[in-house]
């Protein structure tokens, strides 16, 4: 995902695993807090579950700017009280799985933003989805038409992409300003 013109940033959490590019909207922060409560006043985001929430998914998502060296290690291990303090009552849990990027994930298009992770919530300005992260139509692709966001109602695992709209209501969060048929890139002006 690019980002051409921003109006509005909103530092988030992402309450369930998110791909850049999803709009979601502001909810209640259920992800917990961090280092003595850092993230607790962040508010949580997360893709709507009917078409009156779609109405206020507003936010596209991205990841949060992180000045860490790599690599980076998501999921890192936990030992239980006993474990920590010593006991053998409890069974090891090492060795442990986990994902290690070697670049800053927010560089590859397509990965997920785990659940409980801080992130940037776009209102507003212009924005480029590559393909594959809003649902393809080809009224899509004509410039000036209306986008909503999917649903999991109506659009089940699709819920936060970009889809078409044939007529403007309150649901409409932008306008299509560019598609490139090249690539599948769409860019829409966000309202």
């Amino acid at each position: 995902m690019r980002i051409n013109d921003i109006d509005e940033v909103v530092g988030v959490v992402v309450q369930a695993d998110m791909t850049e590019g999803k709009f979601g909207l502001l909810c209640a922060n259920a992800a917990g807090t961090y280092d003595f409560g850092s993230r607790a006043n962040l508010p949580g985001i997360r893709v709507p579950a009917t078409a009156d929430e779609a109405e206020a998914a507003r936010y596209c998502v991205t990841w949060q700017k992180d000045n860490r060296k790599p690599p980076y290690y998501v999921a890192q291990p936990d030992f239980g009280t006993s474990l920590r303090k010593g006991g053998f009552d409890q069974a090891a849990n090492s060795p442990f799985s986990a994902t290690v990027y070697m670049t800053y994930p927010g560089y590859t298009e397509g990965v997920d933003i785990p659940s409980g992770t801080p992130a940037l919530g776009y209102a507003g300005g212009i924005v480029t989805i590559p393909s594959g992260d809003y649902i393809y139509a080809a009224g899509l692709t004509v410039m000036g038409a209306y986008v909503i966001v999917a649903n999991t109602d109506e659009d089940t695992t699709d819920a936060g992409k970009a889809k078409v709209q044939a007529t403007f209501d309150g649901r409409v969060i932008g306008t299509v300003e560019d598609y490139d048929t090249a690539n599948g890139d769409l860019t829409i002006r966000l309202r």
